[in-house]
């Protein structure tokens, strides 16, 4: 089945953009970013800026991203995917980023998360901006749970 992702959460105040692969069924459905309750996203980037932004409301979370200068978006504009796991990605048609540093001028690092986002990292090396993969914020990913909070924390030296 051909899936659509959700509009790219970026502006001029953007310094860091976290980018999945495609959003899950659920995150599709709610058209929210990590909207998966499975999902740790919410927890960690929580950690990252040192506020609990978890239990506040969709809109809420995404000023609180903003107002830290993180932006959301994904690696894939469209896939064919059954379920939710990237491994099941097919046929992904990637965003185009070539127009990113226009709409975000003061982006300076640019994290995966997860593995399959990670696989494009070197699209944005030519654009000489610092990027970084950061463990799967998957809740399938949770056996790895102190390791993945050091390193996802090791991002705030670039939120203001």
């Amino acid at each position: 089945m051909k899936k659509k992702g959700l509009a790219p959460i970026i502006d001029t105040n953007t310094r860091i953009l976290i980018l999945g692969s495609l959003p899950s069924d659920e995150s599709i459905r709610k058209q929210q970013y990590y909207g998966n309750f499975g999902n740790d996203f919410w927890k960690l980037i929580s950690d990252v800026i040192g506020k609990d932004i978890a239990t506040l409301d969709y809109e809420a979370k995404i000023q609180k991203l903003k107002e830290h200068g993180i932006g959301l978006w994904d690696i894939f504009s469209t896939s064919e995917r059954k379920g939710s796991l990237d491994s099941n990605i097919k046929n992904g048609e990637i965003n185009d980023f070539s127009n990113l540093k226009n709409v975000a001028p003061n982006l300076q690092l640019v994290c995966f998360n997860g593995k399959k986002a990670g696989e494009f990292e070197e699209i944005f090396r030519e654009y000489r901006i610092e990027t970084k993969v950061l463990p799967s914020s998957s809740g399938a990913n949770r056996r790895y749970s102190e390791k993945r909070i050091v390193e996802w924390k090791s991002i705030a030296k670039f939120i203001a």
